[in-house]
């Protein structure tokens, strides 16, 4: 019997592949929803790319459901029955440069919004179907949105509106399973393949581990070290030292890390 149940969206990037192998690990039962399958998933949820975003998330009437593309709200539905899920972790997204004069701008802004903010969306709906009382939906921010992004518009854009979801679904009429929280990581750099390639020179020792971002969910999941529902949970490397820095959500008065009585935006480190 598996020891829980996760569902990741994203489940075929290089987090959420590190995020499937993660949990299997553990013996737990892993859905992963991407664009392909993860052979490593013990289930697999296909999405068909589409413009339109209610067709993807599930709202479409009857003629444009047969044409054969993956609504996901229904075949995550399918797949669980009237199982519960112990967390749904959303670690879809990507990144576009560009200021708002750049000839991209209206692409690189439709890209992100698909990737961040669609999957957030879905992934919110989602948790008040299937996540169980108690249960933990994370979402993907990203800590250089916290101000502006001028030289990545679209990017900040998207990611600023996935901290919002994250601040509004800790209230109370949010709609997510009693006890349960919603909180978003906001990586500087996660040490990634692709990030890798596109910054040879960079200095790695101040990104991420994958298996850090990994770990700390199961952390969470169980109940270890878990934030305030709303929190944005900062992840900031130096020289391979994480600190996670909790900025809490105005909903709540006390720090995630700590407990001590904190004022929305006021910081306090929690050293990894």
């Amino acid at each position: 019997m598996a020891a829980g149940r996760v569902l990741v969206y994203g489940g075929r990037g290089a987090l959420g592949s590190q995020c499937v192998r993660y949990f299997k690990s553990k013996n737990w039962w892993v859905a992963s929803i991407d664009l392909a399958e993860n052979a490593d998933a013990s289930a697999n949820v296909v999405v068909r790319a589409t413009d339109s975003f209610p067709e993807q998330a599930e709202q479409v009437g009857r003629r444009r459901a047969r044409s054969g593309r993956c609504r996901v709200t229904a075949e995550v539905g399918k797949l669980l029955g009237e199982e519960k899920v112990d967390a749904i972790l959303c670690v879809a997204g990507g990144w576009a440069g560009g200021s708002a004069k750049a000839k991209s701008l209206y692409k690189n802004c439709d890209l992100m919004w698909k990737q961040s903010v669609w999957t957030s969306t879905i992934s919110s709906h989602l948790a008040t179907k299937h996540l169980k009382e108690g249960g933990l939906l994370t979402l993907t921010g990203a800590q250089a949105a916290l101000s502006g992004t001028p030289g990545m518009i679209a990017y900040g854009m998207a990611k600023g509106a996935v901290h919002q979801l994250c601040h509004s679904l800790a209230g109370a009429s949010s709609g997510l399973p009693s006890g349960s929280a919603a909180v978003a990581i906001l990586p500087v750099t996660l040490d990634t393949p692709a990030n890798r390639k596109s910054m040879p020179d960079a200095d790695f020792s101040s990104w991420t581990p994958l298996e850090f971002i990994a770990e700390t969910f199961y952390n969470w999941i169980t109940g270890k070290d878990r934030p305030n529902s709303g929190s944005l949970i900062q992840v900031i490397t130096t020289d391979k030292d994480i600190e996670i820095n909790g900025i809490e959500s105005r909903h709540k008065g006390k720090c995630g890390i700590c407990s001590s009585d904190i004022t929305y935006r006021n910081n306090c480190l929690g050293r990894k």
